[in-house]
């Protein structure tokens, strides 16, 4: 599934409600929390490059890397401005292949629930440990099944001037799928072009993803809501898992 091929050109503008400074600053709080400030970051699934830009612009490298060759062409132009600028790979997550080791990793915005086969994000997961430093600090979100329950069958709606993005949802207990419908404008003519696109994610039971995450050498891992180190509760559309490479 070629996911974000029309999309990428659209993600940022039917995404600007995502607090991208909020997250850098969790980030910080998570990384002062473990003890120390690292010094090269890998964002995992970079998408179009926005976390990346955050954080290379408060001071780290950054490594971003993402399977989307359209959604890397984003993260280039969004990134222009960074010194130190951000280096960008074209990898899927079970492919990840660095130069040598990194300190944190950051995957963002539900992006471990594009990994829709347990034994593939497993080796994702592998492949982050194989690359992170001993005691480096292994930071991710997934949705919920409360979430993905509440959109079982909802249709969302985002529109500008020129460009109209539907989508539904359909979620059958374990997968859910998204159809995309995108029409933009062409010209002076009123005249529309229509693309369409369906993404895939699945739902993981967090017990499961701890017990991958043990099994690949992780250690000391916590559970949170969303942007925040407080005790789970059941009510969360989002959480947050954080772990570290054993020493």
């Amino acid at each position: 599934m070629d996911s974000y091929r029309f999309l990428s050109a659209y993600y940022d503008r039917f995404t600007d409600d995502v607090g991208y400074r909020d997250w850098a600053d969790y980030f910080e709080q998570v990384f002062a929390r473990c003890g120390f400030r690292p010094e090269l970051i890998l964002d995992l699934a970079c998408g179009t490059g926005s976390l990346s830009g955050e954080m290379a612009r408060r001071g780290y490298e950054m490594i971003g890397v993402d399977a989307s060759n359209e959604m890397l062409m984003q993260a280039m132009n969004n990134t222009i401005d960074c010194n130190p600028r951000p280096v960008f790979l074209h990898q899927r997550m079970e492919n990840l292949d660095l130069y040598g080791t990194i300190q944190a990793v950051l995957c963002c915005l539900d992006s471990v629930n594009y990994v829709t086969e347990p034994k593939v994000l497993q080796e994702a997961f592998r492949r982050v440990s194989l690359f992170l430093e001993p005691d480096g600090v292994f930071v991710f979100d997934v949705n919920t099944k409360k979430k993905f329950n509440a959109m079982n069958g909802q249709c969302y709606v985002r529109e500008d001037e020129d460009v109209y993005c539907i989508w539904q949802a359909q979620f059958d207990g374990t997968t859910c799928t998204y159809d995309f419908d995108i029409f933009e404008r062409l010209g002076e003519k009123n005249r529309w072009e229509r693309m369409e696109e369906s993404h895939l994610e699945r739902y993981y039971e967090p017990d499961a993803l701890c017990a991958l995450l043990e099994e690949c050498g992780f250690d000391r891992i916590e559970r949170h809501p969303e942007l925040s180190f407080g005790e789970i509760n059941g009510s969360e559309d989002r959480i947050f898992i954080i772990a570290r490479k054993r020493k």
